[in-house]
């Protein structure tokens, strides 16, 4: 009996050997995912940490460890003429275009959706096309279309260049959300009396609105941060922040370069945090 149990003893201590070496190698692996993962937070974060280094340093000029904390830069970006006539129409042609994307970008993905038109995926391959193309190429393009025209460059020429490049964002994440849209909810509202207008807007709209305000989302910080088309599209007097900023860069390089990109990035912060509150984060990620 005791040579038989001595026997088997080797061939269940191995299993149990392999459980406990798995177990102990089990939160080592989680240590070095986090790690990786922390580091790559820290590898795309450090951009913006220098650049708010830079807007709070007194010294004109990119110091580190900073010598101290001071606000004279953000006190020149704001008492810029330049800089807050920039501001107020990047903001103005964001907004134009933000609206003209949704509703341009929303209604294309309804009918390439529900059309059963010939050549869809052409549709939209090409619809998606600007976001392949270097958006120089596209400014290049438009500018001279508007010279051959003959139009000059007045701002709705700049608003139809940048919803050129915002709407794919639009019509793709509407896309994403038709993909699963159960379309008997719209036949049973429509059985019930409803009228196809009043179905779009009190079924259809509500259920594929994360898609579309997640567009809309995209839309309005690609259109003010937007600089290649800009760049060859607006007209002295009428310029954007980021064209605004390239000019400044030519003749002066200081810190008011830095608190113009913090205001750029705190208001992408809170468009974020407006879309977290109006259909919440979670709801895009599932697109």
């Amino acid at each position: 009996m005791m040579q038989g149990t001595a026997s088997h003893s080797p061939s269940l201590a191995a299993p149990q050997q392999a459980t406990r070496t798995a177990a102990a190698a089990r939160p080592y692996g989680r240590y070095l995912y986090l790690a990786i993962n922390i580091a790559i937070l820290v590898f795309l974060l450090a951009p913006i940490a220098v650049v708010v280094v830079f807007a709070l340093n007194p010294t004109p000029f990119i110091q580190f460890p900073p010598v101290g904390v001071s606000l004279r830069w953000f006190e020149k970006f704001f008492a810029s003429r330049d800089f807050m006539h920039a501001l107020w129409f990047s903001l103005e042609v964001a907004v134009l275009t933000t609206v003209s994307a949704t509703a341009l970008g929303a209604s294309a993905a309804l009918a390439l959706a529900r059309g059963n038109l010939p050549g869809t995926r052409l549709i939209v391959a090409t619809m998606l096309s600007p976001l392949m193309l270097p958006a120089i190429l596209t400014g290049l393009a438009l500018f001279q279309t508007y010279v051959l025209l003959d139009v000059g460059r007045p701002t709705w020429g700049l608003v139809a260049g940048h919803t050129l490049v915002t709407l794919p964002y639009v019509v793709r994440t509407t896309l994403a959300v038709l993909h699963n849209f159960d379309t008997r909810l719209e036949e049973a509202a429509q059985n019930l009396g409803a009228s196809p207008l009043r179905t779009f807007f009190e079924v259809t709209l509500p259920l594929i609105k994360p898609g579309v305000l997640a567009g809309a989302i995209f839309a309005f910080i690609v259109s003010f941060d937007q600089f290649p088309v800009s760049l060859f599209l607006v007209s002295p007097g009428n310029e954007t922040l980021p064209v605004t900023l390239f000019n400044y860069l030519k003749f002066d390089l200081d810190g008011t370069i830095g608190a113009a990109s913090v205001v750029s990035i705190v208001l992408a912060f809170v468009v974020v945090i407006g879309l977290d509150r109006t259909v919440g984060l979670r709801s895009y990620v599932k697109l």
